[in-house]
């Protein structure tokens, strides 16, 4: 099964704090061990919401809306996708993840739909 692994956005990554040396050596270990391990598929960070935009829709109407967007805490900062057995497998290497951000943070997976879903 295929999930994605999302690194909910803080306070300090909307502000574009940038992780210390310490954390991008711990996560970058971290994801030497996924990719060892044959689970990581792609992963990466995203700038923060200020530099990007949304598209509403609305029948045939689009509004472009730029960022920066809130509250930071519903908010992605950062995903993974990993190619796991199953759930119990994807949250026991989430729990391994060192803390991606400076304070409190959440990490969110979300299985995606396989083919078997739509039969």
């Amino acid at each position: 099964m295929r999930v994605m692994v999302i690194v909910k956005a803080t306070e300090d990554s909307e502000k574009g704090t940038m992780p210390s040396v310490e954390l991008m050596e711990a996560m970058d270990k971290f994801n030497q061990e996924l990719v060892k391990a044959g689970l990581m598929m792609s992963g990466d960070g995203v700038k923060p919401t200020s530099q990007g935009y949304r598209i509403a829709f609305d029948g045939d109407k689009r509004t472009l809306i730029p960022g920066p967007f809130t509250p930071a805490s519903e908010l992605l900062a950062g995903f993974w996708i990993w190619q796991v057995k199953d759930m119990e497998e994807a949250i026991a290497w989430a729990k391994r993840c060192p803390n991606p951000m400076p304070g409190p943070s959440e990490l969110e997976i979300r299985p995606f739909y396989e083919e078997a879903d739509f039969a």
